[in-house]
């Protein structure tokens, strides 16, 4: 299990903020004033993670080089947590030829083989594909681990269910990752799930299960720091559900009438100001410290953007190219 570095958490988590703060920006800035998702040099759907950040940052402080993730439809901490590189990620999120997919996946189909990184629109659909890579890392012998992420509304898809049976049987070296930002698209988890923590479902196929509550990064990092200790001992899976917060709409242009009054407090329950503040208490981080951290944060994103805007789009006779015939 890793020594905590708070300071090392909160930066992480401010760049990825940063990063999603200005993919939110560019998404928008030409899609008005008529909205069209299908028009800009981001066209379709977008999915941010703002508020969600202690949930990949807790996870993969723990994680190494060949460890696997398979993330959902709204990936880019995960990735970014991970080490996916932020110019590729950038450009496939633009459509450009240097993107991770040379511009053929787009934000909701991510693909890392150096990082072992993936994710899908299909819910649910990485717990089976997470099972997949960790029985390779059984067969191998190594210690590496594989880490599912899904939200709550996926915990009740078949698939979930089928995932945790097959881990459990075979004792497989893969953590299940559920996030729980109380809201599957429009739906509160009240109207469509009957239990009050997904972390209990564990029990019925013999793992741990542990809910982290209060979107707390550090309580994040001790749950998952002792799940994937266990994975990698060959101890087999467990279930961590982490009550997180999602600030933003499901989707950009999701207008959230369905909130009613959890949007009065949202901000106010934002876990960066609220970490900051924390580590301002313990001595950990000062003002000038804060204004660095984003600063640097910035000036990576910046780069990253003029590299995905100035990388060429593909054209008509790359369509055929990297598929399969």
């Amino acid at each position: 299990m890793n020594e905590l570095n708070r300071l090392d958490l909160y930066k992480q988590m401010v760049r990825i903020r940063q990063y999603e703060a200005r993919i939110l920006q560019e998404y928008h800035a030409d899609k008005s004033p008529a909205w069209d998702i299908g028009a800009g040099l981001i066209p379709g759907e977008m999915h941010l993670s703002a508020g969600q950040e202690p949930a990949a940052v807790g996870v993969c402080a723990h994680l190494k080089k060949g460890d696997a993730i398979t993330a959902p439809h709204r990936p880019h901490h995960f990735a970014l947590a991970h080490g996916v590189d932020m110019n590729a990620m950038t450009a496939e999120i633009y459509g450009r030829l240097t993107g991770l997919s040379h511009g053929k996946g787009g934000h909701m189909h991510l693909f890392d083989p150096d990082n072992h990184f993936s994710c899908s629109g299909i819910i649910a659909q990485g717990y089976p594909v997470a099972c997949g890579q960790a029985m390779a890392f059984k067969r191998q012998g190594t210690d590496h681990v594989a880490i599912a992420v899904a939200g709550e509304g996926a915990a009740n898809q078949g698939a979930f269910h089928e995932s945790l049976n097959l881990a459990a049987l075979w004792n497989l070296p893969v953590v299940f990752v559920i996030e729980d930002n109380d809201w599957a698209i429009s739906v509160p988890r009240s109207h469509s799930t009957a239990n009050t923590s997904n972390a209990d479902r564990a029990l019925g196929y013999g793992m741990p299960g542990v809910r982290v509550e209060d979107n707390d990064v550090e309580a994040v990092f001790e749950a998952a720091g002792a799940a994937i200790a266990r994975a990698r001992n060959g101890d087999g899976p467990s279930l961590l559900e982490i009550h997180t917060l999602r600030l933003w709409g499901h989707f950009e242009g999701d207008a959230q009438a369905y909130r009613g009054a959890d949007l009065d407090t949202v901000n106010d329950r934002d876990p960066i100001p609220r970490y900051a503040a924390t580590l301002t208490e313990l001595g950990d981080l000062t003002e000038d410290d804060v204004a660095t951290i984003a600063a640097a944060a910035d000036a990576e994103v910046d780069a990253a953007i003029e590299f995905a805007t100035s990388s060429p789009e593909p054209t008509a006779a790359d369509a055929l190219d990297h598929v399969f015939a």
